[in-house]
């Protein structure tokens, strides 16, 4: 666990043997003196502290835990104040970390992700007076179609949206190729994993429908609601193999959903010497780790940094709305990133096809859907 602040405030650090560092983001604006705000964002209320605790994938996952906190850090810069972000290593972590945040003063808490939703619930439950956030979560765990406390705001994605888009492309990229085959694998057999697999392979199927075309899909059957996983989110050898496992029916496009196991993709990929390309999720993948960039055809955005960041602009005016926000292609809360070096490379017309596809899905003519979608 590890839990860092803006700026150092005495007697923390010796009574909670906490680390303080001071905080920034390079693509946030500049900041303003402490307690005024930007003229776009207006003054926090007073005492207002945002805090943020990841999930056991940490902060430099380069995706979602990482994007969450950029939104974060954007927002408090921008009003002046101090955060706090907290690194789970372990699932262990989540309910003390969450009481640590409580102890130190937090009056608005951000959890990153949908597996520390037990966790938040009680939380917030048990301190009515802080404002709460959840990325890919309803907070409903009673099923009830309602949040288990009044003052979570739940940030989910329509993620499917996107990833249909990103399966089409990836079908047409490999079409052109000859090779008409695609796959995708997971870490965790969860929502906010298998929406991604979903859309993906329907996206793909998509394409067949409109070209006449058979382009093969590999590690997801959207029916069945099974596929490849790793069973976890770190690069590890496990993730490696599971890739491999994907990459030996033949593919030339991967889709990779689960923070950092796109990296045991890629080294697969580079042991086998081939020119397979990587689908990104969250974040855009070329530009967070340019390692990559060279593999990366597209990426699958949640735009979880706007999300956070909007939340915390709400919770910082006293008047915090927790009706979900729920990220669409109409709201761009989801998209796919540009093409990066790959543009000019792309079938003749796939730019069009998706701007085409795009547009059915935002008035309803194309329906997208998951048993994923929120």
């Amino acid at each position: 666990m590890t839990i860092s602040r803006t700026k150092k405030l005495a007697g923390i650090a010796a009574a909670a043997g906490i680390a303080l560092v001071l905080a920034g983001c390079g693509a946030a604006p500049e900041s303003t003196p402490s307690g005024e705000a930007s003229e776009s964002t207006g003054p926090a209320v007073e005492g207002f502290l945002p805090c943020l605790v990841s999930d056991d994938g940490g902060f430099n996952d380069k995706s979602f835990n990482q994007s969450a906190l950029t939104g974060i850090e954007t927002a408090a810069d921008e009003l002046g104040v101090d955060f706090i972000e907290v690194e789970s290593s372990s699932a262990n972590d989540y309910a003390p970390n969450l009481e640590n945040l409580v102890a130190e003063g937090c009056t608005f808490i951000v959890a990153v992700g949908f597996k520390l939703s037990a966790d938040t619930i009680a939380s917030a439950t048990a301190n009515p007076e802080i404002d709460y956030a959840i990325i890919d979560d309803y907070a409903d765990a009673d099923f009830n179609g309602e949040t288990d406390a009044p003052n979570i705001k739940p940030l989910v994605f329509d993620t499917v949206q996107a990833a249909y888009l990103g399966g089409y492309a990836a079908a047409s990229w490999s079409d052109a190729a000859g090779v008409n085959k695609v796959g995708t694998f997971g870490g965790i057999t969860i929502p906010p994993v298998t929406i991604f697999m979903d859309g993906f392979i329907d996206g793909v199927a998509k394409f067949n429908e409109d070209m006449g075309k058979t382009v093969e899909t590999f590690g997801w059957d959207v029916a069945a609601q099974d596929g490849s996983f790793t069973g976890g989110f770190a690069a590890n050898d496990v993730a490696k193999q599971t890739a491999q496992g994907v990459l030996d029916q033949g593919v030339d496009v991967i889709l990779p959903v689960g923070g950092p196991i796109y990296q045991s993709a890629a080294a697969a990929i580079d042991d086998a010497g081939s020119d397979v390309l990587l689908l990104g999720v969250d974040s855009d993948l070329a530009v967070v780790d340019p390692s990559v960039a060279d593999k990366v055809l597209v990426s699958i955005m949640k735009r979880i940094d706007t999300a956070v960041y909007d939340a915390t602009i709400s919770a910082a005016s006293g008047d915090f709305d927790v009706a979900p926000y729920v990220g669409t292609l109409e709201n761009e809360g989801v998209g796919l990133s540009s093409f990066g070096s790959f543009e000019s490379q792309l079938p003749a017309g796939l730019l069009d096809e998706l701007a085409a596809l795009q547009e059915q899905i935002i008035s309803g003519e194309l329906e997208v859907t998951s048993p994923s979608s929120p």
